[in-house]
């Protein structure tokens, strides 16, 4: 007889407000695999690094590991169909399975595309095989406002968001997946300003944008020391000319004087700026 168990007792809530669930408690139901659908809305698809993982679960498919999917009822051409909010992935090993005919599925309360995508959300934002590209697209689909003020800016600025790390198309030249970056420049700076650093990027043909770059370009756009003395069109100008070289440069810059890379090369970039100022002719 095991004496070291404990039962499960609240805890204090004292200072919380406890929130009143929405919708009915889930059901459980048992389906067949292949019955259940996936939304590309808010769905990644299955990537080589899911394919893997598809197969471990397949080669050590256990009853006592399995995790049910969680399932919505959704209307697709007429007909009610279970759509996938999390588990595609186990879904799948299971429909592949040939010892596997049914498995258990939890529904829950989520009618449109709308509520399944916040639904996907709110299983995901903590877990680490989620990447932040699929949970703003997510986001998206769930008409959450920052997401939609995300891709606003970017489109404003000539910029594309990604919906994943592989669809880089050419040099990515206007292209990010920079995704958290932009939310934070958004969130300090607001959405004009936000568009204007980005721009400088974008004009400068660079791709894919990076958070270094973003961060960069904001601190010699918003720091006194720096954005008194310089311009946007300058700023543009010294990336172009620079090129890759001041990635290298600001990565010795950042060793030799301890400094973050980012800021390395925001002063790479404004040294090339001064430069460029003082060779400009004179006007009499």
């Amino acid at each position: 007889m095991q004496n070291n168990v404990r039962p499960i007792a609240p805890v204090s809530i004292a200072g919380l407000s406890p929130q009143l669930p929405s919708g009915g408690m889930p059901i459980f139901e048992v389906v067949k695999p292949v019955d259940l659908f996936v939304d590309p809305a808010y769905q990644r698809n299955v990537s080589e690094k899911g394919m893997r993982q598809i197969r471990r679960i397949i080669e050590g498919f256990d009853w006592a590991k399995f995790k049910p999917p969680i399932c919505a009822y959704s209307e697709n051409d007429g007909r009610t169909i279970l759509k996938v909010l999390d588990g595609q992935h186990t879904a799948i090993a299971a429909a592949s399975n040939p010892h596997i005919d049914f498995i258990p599925v939890m529904i829950v309360d989520a009618e449109d595309t709308v509520a399944q995508a916040k639904a996907f959300i709110g299983q995901n934002t903590e877990r680490l095989g989620v990447t932040t590209l699929q949970l703003h697209q997510a986001a998206l689909a769930a008409a959450d406002e920052d997401a939609q003020t995300l891709e606003l800016v970017c489109s404003r600025a000539n910029i594309k968001v990604l919906k994943t790390t592989n669809a880089y198309t050419g040099t990515g030249t206007r292209q990010t997946i920079a995704v958290k970056q932009v939310e934070a420049l958004i969130s300090r700076r607001g959405p004009k300003l936000a568009r204007e650093i980005l721009e400088v990027l974008a004009n400068a043909e660079r791709g894919p944008l990076t958070a270094p770059q973003i961060k960069a370009v904001e601190l010699l756009l918003t720091d006194p020391e720096y954005h008194e003395r310089i311009t946007s069109e300058d700023l543009t100008e010294a990336i172009v000319d620079l090129l890759f070289t001041a990635e290298d440069e600001a990565k010795i810059f950042a060793a030799t004087h301890k400094v973050q890379f980012w800021r390395a090369l925001a002063i790479t970039w404004f040294r090339k700026c001064k430069k460029r100022r003082q060779m400009l002719p004179k006007v009499a």
